[in-house]
């Protein structure tokens, strides 16, 4: 089975309906404020209420307070993506209010990093490039070197400036669970369709 394929930083309607023609596994939302590609909830359900129902959806929280998760987005979501500091115990709170997958972003600076996000308790990882002070979303590509050094044991989704220029060699050397994917399918800011088929056409063959 070929890797997965997650749209990240779906904003628009014209991005639901890319989506709905292109059928990636996962669609991510991002659902915490302060970054470019921020929703808020009104926005997200509308949006939710548009994918096709076979489309996997995957909330992106940074730092989240856990009760605004459970009172706004627990029942909309398959996938919870956590890309903060978000530790064992609210991993496990987390897990006590909602049956949706719980993946931990990494920021492969060092092998250990990635280690330490290996032992908690979630269903995957999500290893992303690691930038100083910024969260995610840089579209630099992560350190290969730092991430084949890590025993990792849950499966992962490669993130991090994962394009049609790098795909199938991130993915023939890393061995991925997935691939999570955003800027490299934007044209001036926004999801493009062209895009976003070639890469899912280029993952899928390998």
């Amino acid at each position: 089975m070929g890797a997965k394929i997650k749209i990240c930083g779906i904003r628009r309607k014209e991005d639901i309906a890319a989506l709905n023609r292109c059928r990636p596994d996962y669609a991510g939302f991002i659902l915490s404020e302060g970054f470019r590609r921020s929703i808020d909830a009104e926005t997200f359900y509308e949006l939710e209420s548009m994918l096709d129902k076979d489309i996997r959806r995957v909330g992106v929280f940074v730092d989240e307070d856990l009760k605004e998760i459970g009172k706004s987005f627990i029942s909309y979501l398959d996938v919870i993506q956590l890309h903060g500091h978000e530790d064992d115990d609210y991993i496990r709170s987390l897990k006590s209010i909602s049956g949706a997958e719980i993946w931990k972003a990494v920021r492969a600076k060092t092998a250990d990093d990635i280690e330490k996000a290996d032992s908690l308790d979630c269903d995957r990882l999500v290893i992303d490039s690691y930038v100083k002070g910024i969260a995610g979303g840089t579209g630099r590509e992560a350190d290969t070197e730092v991430i084949k050094a890590a025993k990792v044991t849950k499966p992962f989704f490669i993130a991090g400036g994962v394009g049609e220029n790098n795909a199938a060699r991130l993915i023939g050397t890393l061995k991925p669970y997935g691939a999570d994917i955003s800027g490299s399918v934007e044209t001036d800011g926004f999801k493009d369709e062209m895009k976003i088929k070639h890469i899912i056409t280029l993952i899928r063959s390998i």
